[in-house]
């Protein structure tokens, strides 16, 4: 275990599975009390329990139980270090294909469980001269078939992003978002199984091979290896990088697509 945040308290939306799992995990091994949150309690507690942390039922998007999260924070801890505004989902449409209610529920997933979180969290953070990771996606860099919502949602993350380091750099609150590409977690293996069935591929591992053809790393993440960016964004070693966009996709955004054919040619 290393110190970097011995003594200090973090909080991760979404802190159950997948990413923010693995983020509770790495945090609490480099000392952090890690508080994890989300709408199952289960979860939270499977791995508050494996991790020395706490667990609190809690919907990111809703005021009232984010500020009764807050405040039981403080009141147990006493201090709020580190927020990882990692919740999300939703918006899996085209434009033409989304409701209201849809695009209402991939804005509140995406959007406003970072903005309330971090919202109710300022204080406690400017207090601390603290850190937040907003957990955006390279949805928050291009535009993929179908997904519309989370699209939009992943964008605005950035601009959140940006906008709460300009307003927050002078009272020593630096925040940063993580843009990660396909990261093999729970809901990514469901996509992928679903995207075998529907391409005729055989499983799981052939739908990740297929996806990450044109990435120059060949694979997709593994969750402890984003956990690694979000160290290091919550770390001293970070501590001149604010309103930064991390890409953690292994390369694929930097590809030219339109010259893909050539690498499919043999050229």
């Amino acid at each position: 275990m290393h110190d970097e945040l011995r003594g200090q308290v973090a909080l991760v939306t979404g802190g159950g599975t997948g990413i923010g799992e693995a983020v509770a995990r790495r945090l609490a091994r480099e000392g952090a009390h890690v508080v994890v949150t989300g709408r199952r309690i289960e979860p939270l507690e499977r791995v508050a329990a494996d991790i020395g942390g706490t667990a609190i039922a809690a919907d990111a998007a809703r005021a009232a139980d984010v500020a009764a999260l807050v405040a039981r924070i403080l009141d147990e801890r006493g201090r709020l270090d580190v927020v990882v505004a990692n919740a999300g989902g939703h918006g899996f449409a085209t434009v033409a294909d989304t409701d209201d209610d849809a695009w209402e529920a991939a804005l509140r997933a995406n959007v406003t469980t970072a903005f309330v979180i971090v919202r109710a969290a300022l204080p406690a953070l400017i207090a601390a001269r603290g850190r937040v990771v907003v957990m955006s996606s390279i949805a928050g860099l291009a535009a993929g078939p179908s997904v519309a919502g989370y699209t939009v949602g992943k964008h605005a993350l950035i601009g959140l992003t940006r906008s709460l380091a300009r307003d927050y750099g002078r009272q020593g609150v630096r925040v940063n978002t993580v843009c990660p590409g396909w990261v093999a977690t729970p809901m990514a293996d469901e996509e992928m199984d679903a995207f075998a069935r529907a391409a005729g591929l055989e499983g799981r591992a052939a739908a990740y091979a297929a996806v990450t053809t044109d990435v120059p790393l060949g694979r997709p993440a593994q969750p402890d290896e984003i956990a690694g960016v979000v160290r290091f964004l919550a770390s001293p070693d970070s501590s001149y990088i604010t309103g930064a966009t991390i890409v953690a996709d292994g390369g694929a955004h930097i590809v030219d697509v339109p010259t893909i054919a050539f690498d499919h040619a043999g050229m």
